[in-house]
């Protein structure tokens, strides 16, 4: 592992005189480019010389140790090699976790897709209260929302919404979220007050640019059509809204969330293109052994992954036996501690099998 580091840190070293070269700095494209590499690299060669200063002290402390048969002396450095082992053990665990291959789209912001299963109405009202709780996720970390399409029912909620998430590590995050939402509860039409059981599906898809992804248009059947639902004056009197049809795939995707054809349109591409990047890289997880596959899930929609009991105020995660009773506030967009448990499962699953 101390090779492998100090490789990395070597290459570190070579981009920081890289990234001060005023030559490469007159090519904005190379300088981002090194950038970029350098600052992904930077946490763990920060962790790395923190490791290689306990390394050290650990030696320094050793050696006084060694050279000095005095009682006080020898109980401090004791106390002080006890604390730098129990370091290095911890920084040793730390470095394993960040020389994990990174997940290729984790950088990247992500489409998210909610649509209401079983359940009806209530399933609807709850894909708008799963839709609220991700918009203020997005919201608390800093990121940009955009709605690409939606079906709202009268009763409120959606029986289907799209929207991007834009922000770095957007995906790292919500990759986990993919999969069937459970909510247990008494619908508000419910007059006897017996509880229901309703599910939702969400898929969190990377978005795909254009050099990831590449559709011949000869693939394509675009279809125009008035739009439905609420939305102005426009609804239901120009043909705004776009269906786009991949013929090779059968993947169709619909957006009349805007006014202008065209923007439909390019909303449309960006739905598709991230559908046929998830297929793509679909067909190559299926290579992977069963015994291989995560803990948390394999990110499949139809896998049951979360219930939400608004009885009880609770909210589980099935994948890994969590519960948390504070139901109000992770629907009100307070995530992290759901999604830290999930990535720290899924960092130790892939450390057993990197062994």
């Amino acid at each position: 592992m101390l090779d492998k580091l100090q490789a990395i840190e070597d290459k570190y070293s070579e981009l920081e005189n890289l990234i001060s070269d005023p030559t490469v700095i007159a090519n904005m494209t190379e300088w981002q480019k090194h950038t970029r590499a350098h600052s992904k690299l930077t946490p763990l060669i920060v962790k790395f010389r923190e490791y290689k200063e306990v390394l050290q002290g650990l030696a320094d402390t050793q050696e006084l140790l060694d050279d000095n048969p005095e009682a006080d002396l020898r109980d401090m450095a004791q106390a002080e090699l006890s604390e730098l082992k129990s370091r290095e053990a911890a920084l040793t665990d730390e470095l394993r976790i960040l020389l994990l291959p990174r997940d290729p789209n984790d950088d990247k912001s992500v489409i998210v897709e909610i649509r209401g299963g079983a359940g009806g109405d209530e399933a609807a009202l709850f894909a708008g209260d799963l839709f609220r709780m991700y918009t203020r996720y997005a919201e608390n970390r800093g990121w940009r929302t955009e709605m690409l399409d939606a079906n709202a029912p009268d009763l409120g909620g959606f029986k289907e919404v799209v929207f991007v998430v834009d922000g770095d590590g957007a995906y790292s995050r919500l990759k986990y979220e993919s999969g069937v939402h459970r909510v247990q509860r008494v619908p508000t039409t419910e007059s006897s007050g017996r509880i229901h059981t309703s599910t939702v599906t969400v898929a969190v898809l990377p978005e795909a640019a254009e050099v990831d992804i590449t559709v011949n248009p000869n693939d394509l059947r675009i279809d125009t059509y008035c739009a439905s639902g609420a939305g102005g004056q426009h609804v239901n009197k120009t043909e705004s809204a776009v269906r786009i049809t991949h013929l090779p795939s059968g993947i169709v995707v619909t957006c009349q969330d805007e006014k202008s054809q065209l923007k439909n349109r390019d909303k449309a591409m960006r739905v598709l293109r991230a559908k046929l990047l998830e297929a793509a890289e679909e067909e190559q997880r299926a290579g992977v052994a069963e015994a291989r596959k995560s803990q948390v899930g394999t990110g499949d929609r139809s896998e049951r992954i979360r219930t939400y009991n608004f009885p009880q105020g609770r909210v589980t995660d099935h994948r890994i036996g969590l519960t948390l009773h504070k139901l109000d506030f992770i629907l009100n967009g307070d995530l992290d501690e759901l999604i830290e448990a999930l990535i720290t499962v899924d960092q130790s699953e892939r450390l057993k099998q990197a062994e």
